[in-house]
């Protein structure tokens, strides 16, 4: 018999990130073994109080939407408790609690104790929230270590996207229980990789010889993209040039746009579908990132057969689990990048080596069926806190 999860995301869709994405797919994996699930997020997107998202029944919050919507915060308003009080209602096996920063996530960790139900928090960073301002930076960890506090009075249960999610969780006195990875719908990525409407190169005139370097995600400056088109740019005054392809949306996208260039492309945030022929079409994914759960874009460029160069901040590494994998930096300074550059971009066995490794660990262990195994584990556990 089915079970009912009761799913907390302070972002959701229509909403598009790393955090959603991963409570899209662990809830579409559950309704297609026959689980009932409701999300309950806040409503960044001036979306319906309440709607079905093939088969998700989603509830949300009225919000105010602070750091550019980074941090939404509820309304406390009659919309507010119209939710509330039909939650109070509901019977859920389950409540599951994703990002432990939000003061959506003390609501849940209160509302699951105060209805004697499991619950278990999701750890999805590395590292304190940044606004790029040492002083708001410093006020924001003093917070979250607070907020950190009251929520471990209410949950007790803590998980992990990656082992290095786990690890960060120890910075606030948590000891987690095990890993939920962050995931892939690998049958879908495969029937996408065989379509071939799309054609990059072929749109940019770029030969099918010359080496593409693809970055795909928010463009945010703590995921490196400033050193990356430096990396690039500095690559291509001293070598046979490459190609930059940049996939995505986010404060830094004046930025990437003033850099346009023959070499360097912006294409703005694409659908599904165009990342996978983009990524499929790419020779690198390059992801320099200093802050990371474990990054969705990593594991679809994995699914697509690029070669990965990424840092070691985050859960990539637990992908690009060695040498013959891909390139893990220590940093992502310019000249890190651009190094790792030079390893890799004339070098084609090279990269033929680390693409299959890569390719098959995923399969073997980063698929949203694996991680909704060890969810339904959890659910059936009698011995749970």
């Amino acid at each position: 018999m089915g079970k009912r999860y009761c799913i907390f995301s302070a972002q959701f869709l229509p909403h598009m990130g790393g955090v959603e994405n991963y409570t899209y797919n662990i809830s579409k994996e559950l309704i297609k073994r026959g689980n009932k699930v409701v999300v309950v997020t806040n409503n960044t997107t001036a979306s319906p109080l309440r709607e079905n998202i093939e088969e998700i029944e989603v509830m949300r919050f009225p919000c105010f939407n602070f750091i550019g919507g980074r941090f939404p915060v509820m309304k406390l308003n009659h919309q507010f408790w119209k939710i509330h009080k039909i939650l109070k209602k509901q019977k859920y096996d389950i409540v599951v609690i994703n990002a432990r920063f939000y003061l959506h996530s003390i609501y849940a960790a209160r509302y699951a104790k105060k209805q004697k139900i499991k619950s278990i928090c999701i750890e999805h960073g590395t590292s304190h929230l940044s606004v790029n301002n040492k002083v708001f930076d410093f006020i924001g960890g003093v917070y979250e270590h607070f907020h950190t506090a009251v929520l471990k009075s209410m949950c007790k249960n803590y998980y992990g996207v990656s082992e290095a999610c786990c690890e960060w969780s120890a910075h606030f006195g948590i000891n987690s229980k095990g890993v939920l990875y962050n995931a892939v719908d690998l049958k879908k990525i495969e029937q996408l990789k065989a379509d071939d409407k799309l054609n990059y190169r072929e749109s940019y005139h770029i030969d099918n010889k010359a080496t593409v370097i693809t970055f795909t995600g928010r463009l945010l400056k703590e995921k490196g993209i400033y050193e990356l088109i430096s990396a690039v740019e500095k690559y291509n005054e001293k070598h046979e040039k490459i190609y930059l392809m940049i996939a995505g949306e986010g404060p830094e996208e004046e930025f990437v746009k003033n850099h346009r260039s023959q070499y360097i492309i912006p294409l703005g945030r694409l659908p599904f579908p165009n990342i996978i022929e983009l990524l499929k079409e790419s020779d690198i994914f390059c992801l320099p990132s200093i802050s990371e759960g474990f990054s969705t874009s990593a594991l679809e460029a994995a699914a697509c057969e690029c070669y990965i160069i990424t840092t070691k901040r985050g859960g990539t590494k637990e992908l690009v689990a060695g040498e013959e994998y891909g390139i893990v930096m220590e940093n992502n300074s310019v000249e890190s990048i651009y190094e790792a550059l030079e390893k890799a971009a004339g070098n084609t066995i090279l990269r033929e080596k680390g693409q299959e490794m890569c390719y098959n660990r995923l399969k073997n262990k980063f698929t949203w069926g694996k991680t909704v195994d060890e969810l339904e584990r959890l659910v059936e556990e009698k011995d749970f806190d």
